[in-house]
């Protein structure tokens, strides 16, 4: 890791800086290297292996859900200190979601069967972990519904979130 990689990522307001202590992420990101992707570049497809799971450094990714007959639908976007991937982390290790670049981005790349293997060493550092992919998950959730809502709720009824 270098201490650029560590800098970054420690002092961004993102939950993965919020939910881990300095000498967690140490842990995790000496295990990262950095993967840059162009625009329009599938990091993964819905239904494939979740080998890796990736902390945005800069630009977007859309994360898509496959149509039958037509192009990926985009439900959220994800911008740089966000996670790209969870399933990872819930056996089978199968992607629920496809993921997109939308512009060139930069991460931090991590091996899962490699944090999988630090966090059976380490029990703090796994309950670290489920506390952030689960804000994570719990974020998202709550903008899946805030957009269903936008887009099936009668006008003018208002949100109750």
């Amino acid at each position: 890791m270098s201490t650029s990689s560590f800098h970054r990522l420690s002092s961004s307001p993102d939950v993965f800086s919020r939910a881990l202590s300095p000498e967690h992420r140490a842990s995790l990101l000496a295990l990262a290297h950095e993967a840059d992707f162009p625009a329009g570049t599938r990091l993964f497809n819905q239904g494939g292996h979740a080998g890796r799971f990736w902390v945005l450094r800069s630009g977007n990714v859309g994360m898509d859900v496959h149509v039958p007959g037509r192009q990926a639908a985009v439900v959220e976007t994800v911008g740089p200190g966000e996670l790209v991937g969870w399933s990872w982390l819930f056996r089978p290790y199968t992607w629920h979601f496809g993921a997109e670049a939308m512009t060139p981005v930069r991460t931090d790349e991590f091996d899962a069967a490699a944090v999988r293997a630090l966090m059976d060493a380490d029990p703090a550092l796994t309950s670290a972990i489920w506390h952030w992919v689960g804000q994570v998950l719990a974020h998202r959730l709550i903008s899946a519904e805030i957009r269903l809502l936008d887009l099936y709720a009668p006008h003018g009824s208002g949100s109750r979130i």
